[in-house]
């Protein structure tokens, strides 16, 4: 009855379901125009504090330096906030920090240029909740502070004329999750509302409608909401949907050349693209000491700018992946985890797992800038929370340390727990960082490594798999993937959708760049293209003629003017497994390799 109303199948009523979308209401909400999920930005703490001082500042001409952070997530915050004070008639301008110049936070070289350019308001994106010192020195010399943040906030800074955060302890926002970009775009939503001029489209006053100038804000929004890993459901969900759209239509100069850059299809645009295709080229900005070029890149306002932009960004793309590459391999060796032990990959003993420590501590000689993403790979790869460590100051004998969770530990609650070894620290549950003397890192280590023992841990093999559906192979086709498009902007909190398909039959199966396996398989009347990206090892366990079932994705990939459905292939077995749809975990990856490993061995011996 319910699928019928809302024209969906019972087959994505019952998945959506599982995902806890399970009365009428929620399924109107899920389906619902993005613009009738938004919330009230006055809810927000402190939303009429910095209401005021903004509508102060522009009455009086004041001129306002907007602080960002070097990350995607900040450097979009940044534009959205800069282009939002110059819509309501405010001298506004950009300080992108510097990785080492100014590190995390407000820096006191920023509070300097403010006050050597008479700039009498400072307002933050994606920092400043950890920054009391630096804000009350600020307020000393005649500046305020407006914090907007996202950021763990245990307790905030009483000099800061506003501090727009949803994670302080009183807030009562509705939705927490917010990134610092999404923060920024709602701070923009109530400035553009209360104090535009009315000439960039409806307001939203009394009507429910959405201002056009905040609607154009959300490609940017989206970016740092994907690039920070934020949970795409509820208000993070209405950023998505509208960004992707803003996106798409490529109107915003620098990030119609960076999307061409990318090589991605502007007009197919999804939430993937950006965190594998966008972000990471302007993170690479900030890890490479190019931040200051990818906030221009930002805010261009026409494309031969843009595309010289675009191309010296690229280049420190190029440059942050070599780079990443020789220092994952030399943290490995200290660690003594080769590839080998990757978290899933095949062993030569059934049943064995490398000992891999509760936690992963290694400290090297790398570039400030790459040490969270070597984090983020061990923690990947190995399942366990890693921190990495690099020299900052060698004069003065300080390291500068990225951490990455895994295994369930809260990041940022641990170092806290750690706060009087350390010099500064900040970051979120997933994601954070700190500044250490050296001599202290040991003593660090130890009692970090005290905390993820004591917490839950994830089990050796890799993540536990959620089958949304189980089906015949016949019953992959483009209905299908448009039932499953109803669930897109798909990540975190809602992930793409993973379909068990039995019945399939290896037609053709090769090794491809990258690490991939190329595959062709064949059903009842035709076959189906698949790829398993970093799988090579299905290269070789796979043999045309196999009979088998496959865990994969599907979608529709575009070539050479032709549409097909194509399945990504996580992991297979061989046909028959026992692979049901069920909200909890259902057997893992390696788990059901294993058991295609297991037979073809028992066959061999045969």
């Amino acid at each position: 009855m319910l699928a019928a109303e809302r024209g969906v199948s019972e087959r994505l009523l019952s998945l959506l379901a599982r995902r806890g979308v399970k009365s009428a209401a929620d399924l109107a909400a899920f389906l619902a125009p993005p613009e009738e999920g938004w919330h009230d930005p006055s809810l927000l703490p402190d939303a009429a504090s910095a209401l005021a001082r903004v509508a102060r500042a522009q009455a009086q001409g004041e001129r306002v330096l907007v602080y960002g952070d070097f990350d995607a997530d900040g450097l979009t915050g940044l534009s959205i906030l800069v282009i939002a004070l110059r819509a309501i008639g405010l001298d506004a301008v950009p300080y992108v920090p510097e990785r080492l110049g100014d590190g995390h936070g407000l820096s006191l070289r920023a509070v300097d240029r403010a006050a050597d350019e008479g700039r009498t308001l400072i307002v933050t994106a994606d920092c400043g909740t950890s920054s009391a010192t630096e804000i009350e020195i600020a307020r000393g010399r005649g500046i305020d502070v407006l914090v907007t943040d996202h950021h763990h906030a245990a307790s905030w800074p009483a000099a800061a004329v506003a501090v727009v955060n949803p994670q302080r302890a009183d807030s009562e926002y509705p939705e927490r999750h917010l990134t610092g970009a999404g923060v920024a775009w709602k701070v923009a939503h109530l400035l553009l509302r209360e104090l535009g001029d009315g000439s960039s489209g409806p307001t939203d006053s009394g009507t429910g409608a959405m201002p056009q100038a905040v609607r154009d804000l959300a490609d940017l929004a989206i970016i740092g909401t994907v690039a920070d890993v934020a949970p795409l459901l509820g208000e993070n969900r209405v950023i998505a949907r509208i960004g992707l759209e803003r996106l798409r239509s490529g109107g915003r100069p620098g990030l119609a050349a960076l999307v061409e850059r990318a090589g991605l299809a502007r007009d197919r645009l999804n939430a993937d693209d950006i965190g594998f295709g966008i972000a990471p080229r302007l993170n690479a900005a900030g890890r490479m000491g190019e931040a200051a070029r990818a906030g221009r890149l930002l805010l261009a306002t026409n494309r031969p700018a843009a595309d010289e932009l675009a191309a010296e960004l690229e280049k420190a793309n190029l440059d942050r992946r070599e780079m990443t590459k020789v220092a994952l391999a030399e943290a490995r060796q200290k660690l003594g985890l080769q590839a080998t032990e990757v978290v899933g990959a095949a062993s030569d003993v059934p049943g064995t797992a490398p000992e891999i420590p509760d936690a992963l501590l290694v400290q090297g000689e790398w570039g400030v800038g790459i040490v969270g993403l070597i984090a983020g790979r061990l923690a990947e790869d190995f399942g366990r929370p890693a921190v990495v460590a690099t020299t900052l100051d060698a004069e003065a004998g300080t390291l500068r340390a990225s951490c990455r969770g895994g295994g369930g530990i809260n990041m940022a609650e641990a170092l806290i727990e750690c706060a009087d070894l350390l010099i500064r620290h900040g970051g979120h549950a997933a994601a954070a960082g700190f500044d250490i003397a050296a001599d202290r890192w040991p003593e660090f280590a130890e009692r970090f490594l005290a905390l993820a023992s004591a917490g839950p841990l994830r089990p050796d093999g890799p993540p536990e798999l959620a089958l949304d559906l189980v089906l015949p192979a016949d019953a992959v086709d483009f209905g299908l993937v448009r039932e499953l498009n109803l669930l897109q902007p798909c990540g975190p909190g809602n992930p793409t959708p993973v379909v068990a398909v039995r019945g399939l039959r290896v037609v053709r199966v090769r090794s491809a760049k990258g690490g991939a396996t190329q595959l062709v398989l064949g059903r009842t009347r035709d076959v189906l293209d698949a790829v398993a990206f970093r799988r090579p090892d299905l290269a070789e366990m796979l043999h045309e003629g196999d009979r088998i079932d496959v865990v994969a994705r599907a979608s529709a990939r575009h070539f050479g003017g032709f549409e097909s459905v194509q399945l990504e292939v996580i992991d297979v077995s061989s046909e028959g497994a026992q692979l049901e749809e069920h909200s909890d975990p259902t057997p893992s990856a390696s788990r059901v390799t294993t058991q295609l490993a297991e037979s073809q061995s028992a066959g061999s011996r045969s």
